[in-house]
């Protein structure tokens, strides 16, 4: 019976184990380096490729996670008492391939390779938390399933003048980190099993704006197929004016300490989180959306997007990419939970809360709120299932359509003239959790998608019913085969019926669900 597994990687022998004899055997190998660890003189600089060992080194146990400042959420998510260190560029590999302890050559069945960004909004997040567990999906879809962690926050995102004004490579350090990545899987493919042809990169939240923003990278051009984005697209790209700006209260929080880059990478971790977080706590006055997060930095040396995303996808720069791209029914209930004033929300309150951050290309902000609120209040109370039409859920859902499902929407319809294999969902099943408060919520479809309802946490906020099983099943399934295929089993999405399958206690195609809130949206978003 074996136990162990060895791979033959560019750098040198690594040795997993094997998990599941007992039915089909999955190899897994933790804590793979594919990059040096980004410290010292390579903090702030593009990744390079990790150095060569000698012997076989153990790839029993996950790497270290990006540094990241502790949060609910992460907890909530099994992040509690995980490993942080610069010292974090490593992926994790499940593959059925049958790779024994002597370093046996794979089997010639050219699987789909499956690589997961995680979410975290760019600041926290790991590629080895418990949820995002390959066993299952690698074994139900005879798939490789790779995860990886990248830089975060201002270690992965902050833009720094020096290096652009010599022309060198200064901003989106931790997109670099992905596109190592996804080279390392395809120079790997084979070896693992897999057809390094046949890539497809999935996430959610961060994860699937980091898709986003791959999508709009020329270095990433050809390094994956096919793209999974839960609950994020290609919106969140920050222009070079306001991430220098941002650089800037970053850099003052820091002080003297910030005079030069050199002083930069000698600092602390703990002083750079504590710099990052006032910067984050400051950028909202100039920056639309997150701090720290992919910029575009226009057409200059050294540009990792030289232009926005979603202008990259409509020009057809990225037409061979097929897209499967959804979000979640009540995807801000999640971040609700920290708005102390949402209970007393009333119709004045959101209207001013519409005031204060207007939708980009509004003329009348005051006139858009209403009549969004008029419309949103009408169609949720004519519906065959009735939902909530006070002024809180109304935000809510308000919310969930600015900040998930319209970016989602107009990625596909940027794409769609380009490529015909783009479909789209609406995750719809409501959390068990907080007596059913959190409704379908940002990320509760991730551990469906990987079959971890079974995870303390996931069991937790979802249950592990017989009923949820069964969609866990489905949904799995089509994922599977878009990745094998380029087609997850419903018709694809144009703009015309804007066919979208709904998964949940129902499972159907459905024709442009919620359309009239989505018409308020027309030009905007």
């Amino acid at each position: 019976m074996r136990t162990r597994a060895r791979l033959e990687t560019r750098s040198g022998w690594i040795e997993g184990r094997v998990d599941g004899v007992d039915e089909q055997p999955i190899c897994v190998f933790r804590g793979v380096p594919y990059a040096r660890p980004p410290c010292g003189p390579l903090r702030w600089a593009p990744p390079d490729r990790e150095a060569p060992w000698s012997g076989v080194r153990e790839a029993l146990h996950f790497g270290a996670s990006a540094p990241q400042r502790p949060s609910v959420i992460m907890r909530m998510l099994g992040m509690d008492g995980v490993e942080q260190d610069e010292d974090c560029l490593t992926l994790n590999v499940w593959t059925p391939a049958p790779l024994g302890a002597g370093g046996s050559a794979p089997d010639a069945a050219r699987r789909p390779v499956l690589v997961w960004l995680h979410g975290g909004a760019f600041s926290a997040g790991s590629g080895s938390m418990p949820v995002y567990d390959g066993t299952r999906l690698a074994r139900r879809g005879d798939v490789v399933v790779v995860t990886i962690q990248y830089r975060l926050g201002a270690l992965g995102y902050l833009v720094v003048p020096e290096l652009l004004e010599r022309g060198e490579v200064g901003a989106n350090f931790g997109l670099l980190d992905q596109i190592a990545a996804l080279a390392w899987v395809g120079e790997h493919a084979e070896r693992l099993g897999g057809d390094p042809h046949n890539i497809t990169v999935f996430g959610e939240s961060a994860g699937a704006m980091s898709i986003g923003a791959l999508l709009g990278a020329p270095a990433a051009r050809g390094r994956f197929q096919r793209a999974i984005l839960q609950s994020g697209a290609a919106h969140n790209v920050t222009p070079k004016d306001g991430a220098l700006r941002t650089a800037e209260l970053f850099r003052a929080a820091l002080g003297d300490d910030a005079r030069d880059l050199e002083a930069l990478r000698k600092l602390p971790v703990v002083r750079i989180l504590d710099a990052q977080q006032h910067a984050a706590d400051e950028s909202w006055r100039h920056v639309d959306g997150l701090a720290f997060q992919p910029v575009c930095e226009g057409r200059t040396p050294g540009a990792v997007l030289p232009l926005r995303p979603l202008e990259v996808v409509a020009a057809g720069d990225v037409a061979d990419v097929s897209l499967l791209v959804g979000t979640n029914l009540d995807e801000w209930r999640l971040f609700g939970l920290a708005d102390q004033k949402l209970a007393a929300l009333d119709d004045e309150g959101l209207v001013r809360r519409v005031l204060r951050a207007p939708p980009r290309g509004v003329a009348d902000a005051e006139a858009f709120a209403r009549r969004a609120l008029a419309i949103y209040r009408r169609a949720r109370s004519v519906r065959p299932d009735p939902l909530s039409t006070g002024a809180r859920d109304l935000w809510l859902a308000m919310q969930s359509d600015r900040v998930f499902r319209l970016p989602a929407l107009r990625l596909l319809e940027a794409q769609l003239p380009h490529q015909p294999r783009c479909y789209a969902y609406l995750f719809t099943w409501a959390a068990a959790a907080m007596e059913g408060q959190l409704g379908s919520c940002h990320g509760v479809e991730i551990p469906f998608v990987f079959g971890t309802l079974d995870e303390p946490r996931s069991a937790q906020l979802i249950g592990d019913t017989p009923a949820a099983r069964r969609l866990s099943e489905r949904v799995m399934d089509a994922w599977l085969a878009f990745a094998r295929g380029g087609d997850p089993g419903w018709p694809a999405y144009d703009d015309v019926k804007r066919t979208t399958q709904e998964l949940g206690e129902h499972c159907a195609p459905v024709s442009d669900p919620f359309g009239d809130e989505r018409c308020v949206w027309d030009g905007l978003v």
